[in-house]
């Protein structure tokens, strides 16, 4: 079996530990770095694992967060078959590691007084 290399995108995350926890909180900030993207699309950018990126839009991320490129993308080896999913992704058999999301990253409630 040859081993296929895949990655895990951590943007929600990041954004996450970082109180942004709307994509209409990111698209403001890619703006002011010139990156002039729609709703839908930082929206898909936030939810999805991009397939194409440019790299202005990489480099903004990377200030935007004040992270690292391995922080942001996590390259991953698949070995196996691949076989569909529910939501049409490919996965490896075996190796079921669902979208971790934003994890215990969670806005607190607001108190109106």
């Amino acid at each position: 079996m040859t081993a296929k290399l895949d990655y895990q995108w951590h943007l929600r995350e990041l954004m996450a530990i970082r109180g942004m926890f709307s994509t209409t909180d990111l698209r403001p900030l890619l703006a002011e770095r010139d990156i002039n993207l729609s709703a839908s699309q930082v929206f898909r950018l936030v939810t999805e694992k991009p397939e194409r990126l440019s790299m202005k839009t990489l480099m903004a991320l990377l200030d935007i967060l004040g992270c690292r490129m391995e922080e942001l993308i996590e390259p991953i080896r698949v070995t196996g078959r691949q076989r569909k999913t529910a939501s049409g992704e490919t996965a490896a058999a075996g190796s079921e590691t669902p979208d971790p999301g934003v994890g215990t990253f969670r806005p607190k409630r607001a108190r109106i007084l």
